[in-house]
């Protein structure tokens, strides 16, 4: 049973022979009274405080959970992140080797081709050369025969025999 600051100040005794002095029983009362009703703000304070107290400590307990649950979704992520970026570099790797390697098979096919081509003009220009050399050849030989014709006497002009004309032309000839 709880008694209130009230019912101390209103509460009546018999009065009897011999009893207590009613004013000092009553002042005691009136202070028992005050120190009660002062105890039980002070405990009503407390309550409030411990309510108020416990709230905050309920919003920081929510807040501490908000925050593992962010730092834990910012480690999944970052994870994650990393995990793309390394997948992500492998793939470029990977494209630049097979590209490096079209490259190469590509120069390999292009010098191939150039080779075979060289190949093939330097055959052309040896039978040019060598076509050049019997046309030349033939030619010379008419140019001589024509010139032991023109060496019978009588038939000499003044501009002819100078051989000049053979030597540059026989020049020509070992220089293809």
């Amino acid at each position: 049973m709880k008694i209130t600051p009230l019912e101390i100040k209103r509460q009546q005794f018999k009065k009897v022979m011999r009893g207590f002095d009613p004013v000092e029983v009553e002042t005691f009362l009136e202070m028992v009274s005050n120190d009660l009703e002062d105890i039980l703000t002070v405990n009503k304070e407390f309550k409030e405080r411990v309510i108020e107290l416990e709230t905050q400590l309920a919003d920081y307990k929510q807040m501490e959970k908000t925050l593992q649950q962010t730092l834990f979704q910012a480690q999944e992520t970052s994870g994650k992140s990393i995990e793309n970026s390394r997948r992500e570099a492998d793939l470029i790797i990977k494209e630049a080797e097979l590209k490096a390697q079209q490259i190469v098979e590509k120069a390999r096919s292009d010098f191939g081709r150039i080779k075979e081509e060289i190949s093939s003009l330097k055959a052309r220009k040896e039978s040019v050369i060598s076509r050049l050399k019997v046309l030349l050849s033939s030619e010379l030989d008419l140019i001589r025969a024509l010139e032991i014709d023109d060496d019978e006497p009588g038939s000499r002009d003044a501009s002819k025999g100078t051989g000049k004309d053979r030597i540059e032309i026989d020049e020509i000839l070992k220089k293809l």
